[in-house]
């Protein structure tokens, strides 16, 4: 048989079926995200540098820290992560750390070109498959990290109940808010340092 002679046989193209996926495992967690303070404005400003920093502190610093306190790397979204730790206290911890060190980091870089963090903490009952986590603590989070201070944390009343007496901090009780598409308040507690 030639060439020419052969058919072309077509196959089905393959369907994606939830029930294929396996059932998500319900377990209890801390929620951190991170999100750079003002990323569009430092990107116009000079890209590459933006770029550089933000790699350099999450391979220098940031990563690390998430491993020696147990945590999963969940993702990157972009200009920020989100990680799952075992304990509200391991998760505050790493907060803390995280944001001293770029505190330090940043000593040397003018004001209008630093990368600050803001970072959110939550925790509670959450949905976890191998890609990624979900739930009401996974959202409360995301949201508590929008309303921290530069280089601070914005925590949730049940994180802070966790650390209270572990952990020396100054906590300003910032009262309860009202996120976008969320019914309930979420009591806010809020950690600042000087940057």
């Amino acid at each position: 048989m030639g060439f020419s002679e052969v058919i072309a046989i077509k196959r089905p193209a393959a369907r994606y079926d939830l029930r294929d996926d396996p059932e998500p495992e319900r377990r209890w967690g801390a929620v951190l995200t991170a999100d750079v303070v003002e990323f569009s404005r430092l990107m116009q400003l000079d890209e590459e540098r933006t770029y550089s920093l933000y790699k350099s502190h999450r391979r220098e610093l940031i990563d690390p820290k998430l491993r020696q306190h147990g945590a999963r790397f969940v993702k990157s979204t972009g200009d920020g992560i989100m990680a799952e730790f075992p304990t509200a206290l391991g998760a505050t911890r790493c907060a803390l750390e995280v944001q001293q060190g770029m505190s330090e980091r940043s000593q040397c870089i003018p004001a209008r070109n630093r990368v600050i963090f803001r970072v959110g903490l939550s925790c509670g009952p959450i949905m976890a498959d191998v890609e990624d986590i979900y739930g009401h603590d996974v959202n409360v989070a995301a949201r508590l990290q929008t309303v921290a201070p530069p280089g601070g944390i914005a925590m949730s009343r049940e994180v802070a109940g966790f650390i209270r007496g572990a952990l020396s901090l100054q906590l300003e009780d910032a009262g309860k808010q009202l996120f976008h598409n969320m019914q309930r308040p979420v009591h806010v507690f809020r950690c600042r340092f000087d940057n």
